[in-house]
């Protein structure tokens, strides 16, 4: 049952991506960095270091894949205050595995959610605009 639910969120996801704009992908990127800490956390909290770590290390390969994915040139300003944010994020996640610590988890999380809200206020008719600056 369990592989069975697993092929069908992936397909899910890979139709979504197929038709997503650039600013819903992203959006869709800080959604499952938010999930992946939170089951990271559960398992933290289960005392289940396996999972703790794969699930950590999917949500470091997207926040890696967002720091990749940013604009330099088009608002340098923005894009290098979020490299700053990222790079703090990748840190903590990485002291949130090795020392075993929820709250590095709460702090990117909240990071996170507030990024992701920031996206989510963006304007519709704006949409377009976010290929060129994330």
């Amino acid at each position: 049952m369990r592989g069975s639910m697993q092929s069908y969120r992936k397909v899910s996801v890979d139709s979504n991506l197929a038709v997503a704009t650039p600013h819903r992908i992203i959006q869709m990127l800080l959604a499952g960095a938010l999930e992946r800490l939170a089951q990271a956390k559960l398992a933290m909290e289960k005392g289940d270091i396996a999972n703790r770590g794969l699930l950590i290390g999917k949500a470091i390969g997207i926040v890696n894949g967002l720091n990749g994915s940013l604009n330099m040139d088009a608002g340098a300003e923005v894009a290098g205050n979020l490299t700053q944010l990222y790079d703090f994020m990748l840190m903590r996640m990485t002291e949130a595995n090795v020392n075993n610590d929820p709250q590095a988890i709460d702090d990117v999380v909240s990071i996170l959610k507030t990024i992701k809200e920031g996206w989510d206020a963006i304007p519709q008719d704006q949409h377009h605009l976010t290929s060129e600056a994330s």
